[in-house]
């Protein structure tokens, strides 16, 4: 169901009726306006293959990367490669920010602040906007500004426009296409992640892959900086 073909397909759609690719700042919910938001919760490599199917189309859209993760290094040079290809290609790079990792008693606003500010100093680029990585009920539609800055579940941008998301590799409340704020002309905020599209198989089998994907690179990172260990890949 889902793959970059199919991907590019769905963006050319939007295009034939009629939508313009929005930014964040000037998204307007009475008009046919569109904002892409990948939050990119496993994979920099599978998102930037994304990129490149939007950036074929001349289509901007949003990245959220994880400055704390189990599953990728923003400091690794591949990695930061590709964020920095991503961003050079007129995506925009922004922060997802995983609250989890942090106590209920804690300042938020102060660590997405620094979190913000290991992004930017990265990309020389400025964070305008965060996404909650597996948000909890009272940050939805809450106006509240983070660390100074615009958040993707504030009213405007969650439920005073349409809101649409391939979470679980699935299109849970519908296809975009068959949205009522598609239906009715009016603006939309869709969220997809790249490994579902980037990726061949069933859900399981992505993730299957993606997990063989990183044991080889962690293998080949200890081969590459242990001799004992002696790594050779088939």
């Amino acid at each position: 169901m889902f793959s970059l073909d199919e991907y590019g397909l769905l963006l050319q759609n939007f295009l034939e009726l009629g939508y313009k690719y929005a930014k964040y700042d000037d998204i307007d919910s009475g008009k046919r306006h569109i904002v892409l938001r990948h939050d990119v919760d496993m994979s920099v490599n599978d998102a930037h293959k994304v990129a490149l199917i939007e950036h074929s189309l001349n289509i901007k859209a949003y990245y959220f990367i994880l400055v704390r993760s189990e599953l990728y290094n923003i400091f690794d040079p591949l990695v930061s490669r590709k964020i920095l290809d991503i961003l050079n290609m007129g995506h925009m790079i922004e922060l997802h920010f995983d609250t989890s990792l942090y106590s209920s008693t804690d300042d938020l606003d102060f660590y997405a602040e620094h979190e913000c500010k290991i992004l930017e100093k990265l990309t020389n680029s400025k964070v305008s906007i965060i996404s909650f990585h597996r948000p909890e009920k009272k940050i939805l539609n809450n106006s509240d500004l983070i660390a100074g800055r615009m958040h993707t579940y504030q009213p405007k941008f969650f439920s005073d426009i349409g809101y649409c998301s391939d979470s679980k590799g699935d299109w849970l409340y519908g296809h975009p296409l068959q949205h009522d704020a598609i239906v009715g002309k009016t603006a939309l905020q869709l969220l997809t992640h790249p490994i579902w599209w980037a990726r061949s198989g069933s859900v399981q089998q992505k993730l299957d892959e993606l997990s063989i994907d990183n044991f080889n690179k962690f293998k080949q990172s200890l081969s590459d900086n242990c001799v004992p260990y002696q790594f050779k890949q088939d």
